[in-house]
């Protein structure tokens, strides 16, 4: 029955066949697609006041703070993970030692750069390198390039007992794997890729004991406590929770990631989950690979044979990567296996 959900749901989207490159970019469901465009034309005209608009960035901190269990006063939203995690870093003490893996994408390696004293270690070694010297460690729930999916609880468990800061990127797990947050104090995504939303949507889960101790840097008329009074003039009156640390939204990424965000919470994470695996593990068999956790798969293959063949992929750490999501088949598999076989 799940299955037959997810394949019906493949319906809702417009993929060519061929696009196995989520990790990238996420395609929008049709209704995201739409949405955008009616906004589009009333921009175009001068026909809406933007008032509406905003509204989607409400549905979208509600839907996205449901995808991932938290309360919404917990979420705030942003354009980029850098972003989020640059303010982040203002919680740490001065001198803090910030543990990284050795392969981290880097909006999640130079703002600790920046602001404290990083150490790398190879990522399966992540929790065992947390210590009493540790302020902060910083991981991707799924690595970008490998699709290696973090050890979760064994670094909450490492971080609790040295009382470390778990700060995570979600950006190539939200969407796909089911994400539990407890004992994580930050999770930064950005939307546009397993969340299929526009470039230039992001949101953060800040927990509260970790807002005591940050500075919103960025602090504008949107993380006021009444935004529609928090124009003009003294005093500094900030929102109470997680809005503290809102940006003045993109409000066209926000219409965008709103429906599609709410469309995965329809079909059900878990679901999507054994979905995207189930293709990326029938890529694997088919080249001769042990199953794996992930809907990513890196590989040595000529890219170039796929682009000719019409199968779009991503090079990373000089690897073919391809990447699973609602909307692929296995048409789109055996298309690129036909390729490389």
């Amino acid at each position: 029955m799940d299955a037959e959900l997810i394949a019906t749901a493949g319906e809702l989207w417009d993929a060519d066949p061929g696009w196995l490159n989520t990790a990238s970019y996420g395609l929008p469901p049709r209704r995201a697609a739409d949405e955008l465009q009616a906004v589009l034309t009333d921009w175009r005209h001068g026909s809406s006041d933007w008032a509406p608009w905003d509204t989607s960035v409400t549905r979208s901190r509600a839907a996205f703070a449901r995808l991932i269990g938290v309360p919404v006063a917990d979420v705030s939203i942003s354009s980029t993970v850098s972003q989020i995690m640059s303010t982040v870093a203002t919680a740490l003490p001065p001198g803090a030692r910030v543990v990284v893996p050795e392969v981290e994408f880097t909006s999640n390696l130079f703002p600790w750069a920046v602001a404290a004293q990083v150490e790398t270690v190879p990522a399966d070694r992540l929790a065992d390198a947390v210590d009493g010297s540790t302020s902060a460690v910083a991981f991707s729930l799924v690595q970008s390039a490998t699709g290696h999916v973090a050890p979760l609880a064994d670094i909450v468990a490492a971080a609790r007992d040295c009382d470390a800061l778990v700060i995570a990127d979600g950006s190539q797990a939200c969407g796909w794997l089911p994400v539990d947050v407890a004992g994580v104090d930050a999770l930064a995504c950005a939307a546009y890729k397993w969340l299929m939303a526009p470039r230039g949507a992001a949101f953060g889960y800040l927990s509260p004991r970790l807002r005591e101790r940050m500075r919103p840097l960025a602090a504008g008329w949107y993380a006021g406590a009444d935004e529609g009074g928090s124009y003009y003039g003294p005093p500094l009156r900030l929102a109470p929770d997680a809005r503290a640390f809102d940006l003045s939204p993109a409000w066209f990424s926000y219409v965008g990631a709103a429906p599609a965000i709410e469309l995965l919470n329809e079909l059900g994470v878990q679901r999507v989950r054994d979905h995207d695996v189930a293709l990326a593990n029938r890529f694997r068999a088919g080249l001769g690979l042990e199953p794996s956790d992930t809907a990513i798969v890196s590989v040595d293959a000529p890219g170039e044979r796929l682009r000719a063949a019409g199968v779009r992929a991503a090079v990373r750490a000089g690897k073919v990567r391809a990447s699973f999501h609602v909307y692929n088949t296995p048409d789109d598999v055996d298309r690129a296996l036909d390729v490389l076989i």
